[in-house]
């Protein structure tokens, strides 16, 4: 291979992006379905929404949908669905966005972190079930980067200790595990649809479900204008109809429902040739030292979806040692814009730690414990090391193989010559990525 560019060699990327980065992907379709929203001054209305509800509920197979104005919104009525209240314990991936478990707080609930796998990044099934406890009321998997969790296991645990599991598709959108989607093996899914999300219909999210209770107390906490006496079936909900129980107004902006009709419909589609995409940068790289793909195998059933937020599993001992902060350094020279690490560990944040955040006079989530989860995080160490063995890798929209095999070419052009960076290695910082760490912009 050539110098690396790091050492004033030539890059590896020259060719224009283009449209390969470029997403979500617009048209004239989503204009006019946004400005007719915009026209007819039904921004606020309900009408559009439910159209998309019962399309969405039809794509992801399942009986029930129902709009949120965030993904946060739509996690955390999924939670006080599956009836998690005060005192209620949740176990949640410690390698996740805040977003997916930190609502708990507001319902009076903690939650109890465990680790992820390794190879998957997503829950790790033999590191739940010695967290539960008599307070458990649900697990949150969280399909992560776009991988598919191991659904199979999660749920014998969930059956065995008959508790809720709630699915947090945020970043597998059409994903599959065995030939199904994911979404649909939990009590109820629930996921963002924000703009720089795989399915992206602008800041929005969405909640599914089988269960009319989940699905009728998740509109009664923050539906106000759907909460009717005469159309919930759950008994215990009627007599507080018409106000919202949460004190939430939670309905979904119409311009995004409107633009989601649009996404949906040509979503597989696209989905598609962004794993056909992201395979073939992989394929590439196959055997190529130090960089492993994170990615399922289709020949067993399992797609990544529109494989969001991509990242690659790195092997410093094939590297001699190599960080994988001089690694992405390297690559980054080559003109990529490849990055260290991924989420932070949540249970080292303070938040979880030592927090007060509504005044209890104790951190906040041992509040209404009777157990102090945090004595748990002491067996979260695996996780920790998640950053050091995690970098970004491009995000391809479109498949332009030329364009794509320079990509590529930069990622083996550094593993190849890694003995030339180990003499300037500073090695890795103390943490490597953030709290919130992904990019959301057209351009990557």
């Amino acid at each position: 291979m050539s110098q690396l560019a790091i050492f004033d060699g030539s890059k590896s990327v020259t060719k224009e992006s283009g449209d390969l980065f470029t997403w979500p992907i617009t048209t004239e379709e989503d204009e006019k379905a946004v400005l007719d929203v915009l026209h007819n001054g039904s921004m606020s209305g309900t009408d559009i929404t439910k159209q998309f509800e019962k399309e969405f509920a039809s794509w992801i197979g399942l009986d029930n949908a129902l709009g949120f104005s965030t993904g946060t919104a739509a996690i955390q009525s999924a939670m006080y669905g599956c009836k998690v209240g005060v005192g209620d314990e949740i176990i949640c991936p410690t390698i996740t966005y805040w977003a997916s478990g930190l609502q708990a707080y507001t319902l009076g609930a903690t939650v109890v972190f465990a680790n992820v796998d390794k190879k998957t990044l997503c829950l790790d099934p033999s590191d739940i079930e010695h967290r539960i406890s008599k307070r458990t009321k649900a697990i949150v998997c969280v399909h992560y980067l776009g991988h598919p969790c191991d659904m199979d296991a999660i749920m014998a645990i969930a059956k065995k200790h008959n508790i809720k599991v709630i699915e947090d598709v945020s970043h597998a959108h059409g994903a599959l595990y065995n030939g199904q989607m994911v979404g649909t093996f939990g009590d109820v899914a629930a996921m963002s649809l924000m703009s720089g999300k795989s399915l992206a219909v602008g800041e929005a999210g969405i909640l599914a479900t089988n269960n009319v209770e989940i699905y009728e107390r998740a509109m009664a906490f923050g539906h106000y204008s759907r909460y009717k006496a005469e159309d919930i079936k759950t008994k215990d909900l009627k007599e507080a109809a018409g106000l919202p129980l949460g004190g939430y107004k939670y309905r979904m902006h119409q311009m995004s429902s409107a633009m989601g009709r649009v996404q949906l419909k040509y979503y597989d589609k696209r989905s598609a040739e962004i794993r056909k995409a992201m395979n073939y940068f992989w394929d590439l790289l196959e055997d190529v030292p130090g960089v492993v793909a994170h990615r399922v195998n289709e020949a067993n059933g399992h797609t990544m979806g529109g494989w969001y937020a991509a990242k690659g599993i790195y092997d410093s001992s094939q590297l001699g040692g190599l960080s994988v902060t001089r690694f992405c350094e390297a690559v980054r020279a080559e003109g990529v814009d490849c990055n260290p690490g991924a989420n932070l560990a949540l249970h080292t944040h303070a938040l979880f730690q030592t927090t007060d955040v509504y005044g209890h006079g104790k951190p906040t989530r041992i509040a209404n414990s009777d157990r102090d989860v945090r004595e748990l995080d002491n067996s979260l160490e695996p996780s920790e090391e998640i950053g050091a063995m995690t970098y970004s890798v491009p995000w391809f929209k479109k498949f332009y193989p030329e364009k794509i095999e320079e990509y590529a070419n930069a990622y083996k052009k550094v593993a190849l010559n890694y003995k030339e960076l180990l003499k300037d290695d500073k090695g890795n910082p103390e943490e490597i990525g953030g709290w919130h760490f992904f990019k959301h912009s057209k351009k990557i």
